[in-house]
């Protein structure tokens, strides 16, 4: 997948312009999304939201940063450590990927290596309950499993280690690993879905201009 790489600054307006009109892997639930009949609201909403940007240039997600959210930032490093401690891998950090073929892209929090394979290194620190759930269900959460296939898809990543970590935990609990292996088939049905999604997209914004033409 050819891209380029913007280092500008997770939270900082440019960073939010480099992902301006552009199909990101946190919002692949989004994309999904689906009904019996019709167009689920939350595909519809993110579809507008994507051809305002568009038309006007400036990012127009307002990016609410919750206590969790804000909690979830500042552990991200030590989750880094902890991981790097427990496998031995070392985690490149990365600016956000555009994608030349497809206004898409992705801000994943970090790359690995293992026995010459390229991964993605995907961190959550959730609430305690939240990351107790991911110890005892010991599998990818499905509220993840858009993003992570989203980033496998975006970055040609052979495969994704999601990480849960939470050091208000006991020591031998504080940290979930869970490797998921790149999946031709699914990464294929992906692309297919994000292609006709943009495909909506591109068809509001020219028939906008037009209206304004």
């Amino acid at each position: 997948m050819k891209s380029t790489i913007s280092n500008h600054a997770q939270g900082t307006l440019e960073w939010k312009q480099d992902r301006a009109g552009r199909a990101t892997g946190s919002r692949a639930k989004d994309i999904l999304a689906a009904i019996k009949s019709g167009e689920a609201a939350a595909r519809r909403d993110y579809r507008i939201q994507l051809g305002l940007e568009r038309l006007t240039g400036m990012p127009a997600d307002d990016f609410f940063v919750s206590k969790e959210m804000m909690w979830g930032t500042e552990q991200e490093p030590f989750a880094r450590m902890a991981y790097e401690e427990k496998t031995g891998l070392i985690v490149q950090e990365c600016g956000f990927i555009c994608l030349t073929d497809f206004m898409a892209g992705c801000s994943v929090d970090g790359f690995i290596e293992f026995e010459g394979r390229k991964g993605v290194w995907e961190a959550k620190c959730p609430k305690s309950s939240t990351h107790l759930g991911y110890l005892e269900a010991d599998r990818l959460p499905p509220e993840h499993a858009p993003q992570i296939l989203h980033n496998l898809w975006a970055t040609d990543a052979e495969f994704a280690d999601f990480v849960s970590f939470d050091p208000r935990m006991p020591e031998h609990l504080q940290l979930f690993i869970h490797r998921v292996e790149r999946d031709e088939k699914a990464i294929a049905d992906y692309e297919a879905e994000v292609v006709d999604f943009l495909s909506g997209v591109d068809e509001m914004v020219l028939r906008l201009m037009r209206k304004a033409a």
